[in-house]
């Protein structure tokens, strides 16, 4: 009886931490959802059931002669579309090489990408700014991107690595004696089998653009050429009329693609994360 109390009260308790987090998690995001139909521009007065629910924020932001919000939209997906893939495709060679190969200076190189993803990109605005300004891609999404696809390889490969490490070396001396070359080996052994690890790599890389905005700030100039982070930014941080009800609207649209991503992916993220962190 004892033992079935104490079961009782210990999931009570699991249930109740549940909540709270969740709670604590859910109250925001319900409060912009709330302010984003608010018909006022200061958030002094929203509430999560505004009481004049109104769409012209959304109409705002969907009008193409009074914002520019759907450019922004759509430089924030090409973006993080591109650093996405590309990311992946490095990754993916990078972490095969660390884990299948052993070469001179291998060790260093894991420990080069270790420190390197101590120092935050932050960290080095001034030289990317300058490298930007002396290679001409000041104001480009391809700058960006590159700055972004750099920036995620250290820690990604580490984390991929890992996870290959897991997969039986037998798999590839069984298809070397079979006659399959070292890309035949990647592509139709070793990737299939890293599905999980790769869908976690696509969706760090795919939300990492979305989320920055001091990098997209200091490369990009012209308003049309900006990411959502640095466009909705813009929009409160005028000196007159901030219109921060627009903003929160705005940023409940920043969900949609990010959701979608992570319920296409989910079936693999248990396994991709846990393998990854476990073996390296």
């Amino acid at each position: 009886m004892s033992m079935k109390k104490e079961r009782i009260i210990r999931l009570t308790l699991s249930y109740l931490v549940i909540f709270v987090m969740f709670a604590i998690i859910l109250y925001p995001v319900l409060w912009i959802i709330g302010s984003s139909f608010n018909p006022g521009q200061s958030l002094s007065g929203s509430s999560i059931i505004p009481e004049n629910a109104t769409l012209k924020h959304y109409q705002f932001l969907f009008d193409l002669e009074k914002s520019n919000y759907l450019y922004w939209y759509w430089n924030s997906l090409k973006v993080s579309f591109l650093t996405m893939a590309l990311t992946v495709i490095m990754v993916s060679l990078t972490a095969y090489t660390f884990s299948r190969y052993r070469f001179i200076g291998r060790k260093n190189g894991l420990l080069a990408f270790l420190i390197l993803q101590m120092v935050p990109n932050f960290a080095a605005l001034i030289a990317i700014f300058v490298l930007a300004l002396l290679t001409g891609l000041l104001d480009t999404h391809l700058g960006l991107i590159l700055v972004y696809v750099g920036g995620q390889i250290p820690i990604n490969t580490w984390l991929m690595k890992g996870y290959l490490d897991t997969i039986p070396k037998e798999l590839d001396e069984s298809a070397k004696i079979d006659g399959a070359g070292h890309l035949r080996i990647f592509l139709q052994i070793i990737m299939p089998l890293a599905k999980p690890i790769i869908a976690v790599v696509a969706l760090f890389s795919f939300i990492a653009p979305f989320a920055d905005f001091i990098i997209a700030n200091i490369l990009l100039r012209s308003e049309k050429n900006f990411t959502l982070a640095v466009g909705l930014y813009n929009m409160v941080a005028k000196q007159f009329g901030a219109e921060f009800t627009k903003f929160a609207a705005g940023s409940v649209l920043i969900a949609i693609p990010i959701a979608i991503l992570f319920l296409a992916f989910q079936r693999y993220f248990v396994s991709g994360l846990t393998a990854g962190g476990t073996k390296g």
